[in-house]
């Protein structure tokens, strides 16, 4: 609660938190429109494919010309860990292998490394969270995006010693959605092509989005960093509004539709015939609540909690995520009070590739969003032998997949590939 003070302390001592950003695409961007009103926080260096597009999304989000020209440009990720103007780096390419590229880069360099990039933390986010803490440095989720926030909530119940029964987010859901290519993905949004493509919108991350694999990147993401239970079929998208939380978020023994207690869940806005779901929590993060004793559940009731029918079960929720605006908290969290605002710490789960329609041997896959495969979220415990979604990028099949069958990690050609090394490696923290 006292963030925004220390930073102005920092300013007042001639030492603002300096910012490195990897990545000026449209969570970057939400971060630095915010910069100039920050006391205390600077960017000093912007890395990507294109520093022109760089300079571009700068003046775009309303950056003059002095801090534009006080700002370096340049194309090397890793390069820009190794400056000596820079404290915190900020990871937000969206690519798995250069996000754990560029995180080892920045904790050998001594520097903390706040991970927009979601994809590479659940292939790898426990071993570099590890090497962080041997380096003295600070490996952080990104405040503003889901898993950071429901993190956040989910700290918050166990501290005030409140157990945690499930948490997650909501999403627009139906099952048709996992065979979603990135040709039609614009048409489940309302949108032409043309429309998308004057908006500067993605065909294949907006798809990812639909098509269930971010989500699943997401929730794998909360359990690794909350300790919390992975669906053992994977996520089942129920559909829920804000009122019904604490009623179809719990367990089934007691009447719910969860397999057991402490499981993460995204739950749907559309019911299955496409209704919508009487207040959605499209946008938002939730999490669900059991008193731990009679008192607390009689508190619940007088202090005007809603609870499901047994009294016992009650839920919190925050209707919106505000993902680059709020990613300052992150960046001064780890350079002025050394935390992360949530961090894997083991690996509950992972997110395995599905062929969304039937593959064959010699077929490159497309990786997350695309044409050739989905994400679905598996227990690390029983799904340790399946091809990740991070690694189903650019690389070909050794042999055919039928449709909606998970791919192996022997269904491809990855001899030799540092990232599936690495993920091997946060295996070791399986719980």
């Amino acid at each position: 609660m006292n963030l925004a003070r220390l930073a102005a302390e920092a300013a007042e001592r001639g030492s603002p938190v300096r910012v490195g950003l990897i990545g000026a695409g449209k969570f970057g961007s939400m971060f630095l429109s915010q910069v100039p009103s920050i006391t205390g926080l600077e960017v000093t260096t912007i890395a990507d494919l294109d520093p022109e597009h760089a300079q571009i999304a700068c003046r775009t989000v309303g950056w003059d010309d002095a801090r534009i020209a006080a700002t370096a440009y340049i194309e090397d990720g890793a390069a820009l860990a190794v400056r000596d103007d820079v404290d915190v780096v900020i990871e937000a390419t969206g690519s798995p292998r250069a996000g754990i590229h560029h995180a080892q880069a920045t904790i050998m360099a001594g520097k903390h490394v706040v991970m927009v990039n979601v994809e590479a933390d659940v292939l790898a986010g426990p071993v570099l969270a590890a090497q962080a803490r041997a380096a003295g440095v600070v490996y952080s989720m990104a405040y503003g995006d889901q898993p950071a926030l429901v993190s956040e909530m989910v700290d918050w119940a166990r501290a005030t010693g409140l157990h945690v029964t499930a948490a997650g987010k909501g999403t627009k859901y139906l099952p048709a959605y996992h065979a979603v290519t990135p040709d039609d993905v614009w048409s489940y949004y309302g949108l032409s092509p043309e429309e998308a493509q004057a908006a500067g919108m993605n065909s294949q991350m907006f798809n990812s989005f639909l098509d269930g694999t971010k989500s699943a990147i997401e929730m794998v993401a909360i359990a690794n960093a909350c300790g919390m239970n992975v669906p053992t079929d994977g996520l089942g998208f129920p559909a829920c509004g804000v009122d019904d939380l604490a009623h179809v978020l719990r367990p089934r023994d007691v009447g719910g539709q969860l397999e057991g207690r402490g499981m993460v869940e995204t739950i749907s806005s559309l019911e299955r015939d496409g209704r919508p779901v009487f207040r959605d929590l499209r946008w938002g993060v939730y999490v669900v609540l059991e008193a731990p004793n009679d008192y607390a559940a009689a508190c619940f009731r007088q202090y005007g909690l809603p609870t499901d029918d047994t009294g016992r079960f009650a839920a919190m929720y925050k209707p919106f995520h505000l993902i680059g605006l709020e990613l300052s908290i992150s960046v001064l969290s780890a350079a002025l009070r050394s935390e992360p605002t949530g961090q894997a710490r083991e690996m509950r789960g992972t997110v395995a590739a599905v062929a969304k329609r039937a593959l064959q041997a010699g077929e490159r896959l497309d990786g997350e969003g695309g044409y050739t495969v989905w994400g679905k979220a598996r227990p690390t415990s029983k799904a340790a032998d399946l091809l990740p979604i991070g690694l189903a990028d650019q690389v070909a099949l050794v042999r055919d997949v039928p449709a909606d069958v998970p791919l192996t990690l022997e269904d491809v050609a990855l001899k030799d590939d540092a990232a599936l090394a690495i993920y091997r490696k946060a295996l070791a923290f399986t719980k």
